[in-house]
This record gives C-alpha cells, sequence and structure tokens, in this order.
C-alpha cells in the first residue's frame, strides 16, 4: 500500500512540475520570442555572406527550381524586403510556423517577397513537398533547393530557419527553429 501512495504522490509532483513548467515558458516566450532573432552582424564568423564593411552583410545568391523546374535566383527578388525560410513537409517546426508566414502573405504579399525555399534532398520531394502546400491551401510562393545550392549558401542544416533581407539585398535578421507570428512581424518590421 505504500508504494502505491508513494507512485502516487511522485506522479502528482510530477504533473505539477510539468504544469508550472508550462507556464513559465507560455508566460516568458512572449517575452523572448524577438529576442530569437539574431542580427546577421553578430553572425558574421559563421556565415558565407559577403561583408560589406559596413556591418552590413550581402546575403549570398543562390538558385533553385520553380514548380516548373525553371532557375529561380534570391537575386531576382532585390528591390523589395525579402523573408527566406528553409522548411520540408517532414518539418513538424515547420508546419507548426507556416499559418503565419500563409497570414503575413496574404497581409504583406504586395510589399514583402515571401521566398519558402523546400529542402528538396533526401526523404523530401517535389511531388510531397507540393502535396503537402496544396492539402493546406498555402498560397505562398515555394521554390525547390534540390542542389542544396540554398541551403549551402546560407549554411541552413537544421530546420526551419528563416533570413530577413532588405530590399537591398543585406541579411539583417535570421532565426533558427519555429517562429511565432509576433516574431515574424518584428523581423519584416526589421527589413521594411
Amino acid at each position: 500500500m505504500n508504494k502505491k501512495k508513494l507512485f502516487v504522490i511522485v506522479a502528482l509532483v510530477f504533473v505539477l512540475f510539468l504544469g508550472g513548467a508550462y507556464s513559465l515558458y507560455t508566460h516568458f516566450a512572449e517575452e523572448i520570442a524577438p529576442q530569437q532573432l539574431q542580427t546577421q552582424s553578430a553572425q558574421n564568423e559563421n556565415s558565407n555572406a559577403e561583408d560589406k564593411g559596413d556591418d552590413k552583410i550581402l546575403a549570398p545568391d543562390f538558385t533553385v527550381y520553380d514548380a516548373d523546374g525553371n532557375e529561380v535566383h534570391l537575386s531576382d527578388y532585390i528591390g523589395k524586403p525579402i523573408v527566406l525560410n528553409f522548411w520540408a513537409s517532414w518539418c513538424a517546426p515547420c508546419k507548426m510556423e507556416m499559418p503565419d508566414f500563409q497570414e503575413k502573405y496574404v497581409e504583406l504579399g504586395d510589399e514583402i517577397q515571401f521566398v519558402m525555399v523546400n529542402m528538396t534532398v533526401g526523404r523530401e520531394t517535389m511531388e510531397s513537398a507540393a502535396e503537402f502546400i496544396d492539402e493546406q491551401g498555402y498560397t505562398f510562393p515555394v521554390l525547390y533547393d534540390i542542389d542544396s545550392d540554398a541551403a549551402n549558401a546560407f549554411g541552413a542544416y537544421s530546420l526551419p530557419r528563416t533570413y530577413f533581407i532588405d530590399s537591398e539585398g543585406y541579411a539583417i535578421a535570421q532565426a533558427t527553429g519555429t517562429i511565432s507570428g509576433e516574431t515574424l512581424q518584428y523581423g519584416i518590421e526589421m527589413i521594411s
């Protein structure tokens, strides 16, 4: 009987601990979200980007492909601010942030270029990615990194990863991992 009571007490303490941890996480996550963004100048030593000497880092160009197999370059989008996101359909954290990207694309798609780069290597195919996008009803433009050119240019080896690039092509900030709608908006404000 004592073992059962001990088990119940330990289980109850564990549940309370998890509940408290969750409450603290949700409370502090809102305050910390904008801090998730790192400025590119702080990431200079880890970047393949070209430094122009004034703490601005020119985003490296790359080649990806549209759904029809046409080459697309990041430099094609220079002239408007760019939100560059690396994702895959098998990536649960990527899926979590996509509704926020869709919402911002619908709201700001004429002012901001959304460049959603699918990591089309390994277990991802163009077909599986396109099927996921269609099933979810997303309308933002999707490009496919079938040669890992974009991933190599940006060192994007973990997903999701988001970069905020100004209209002149300078990488201003980046975030690794799932970002909230608030963080996405903060990044957009940094490049607008």
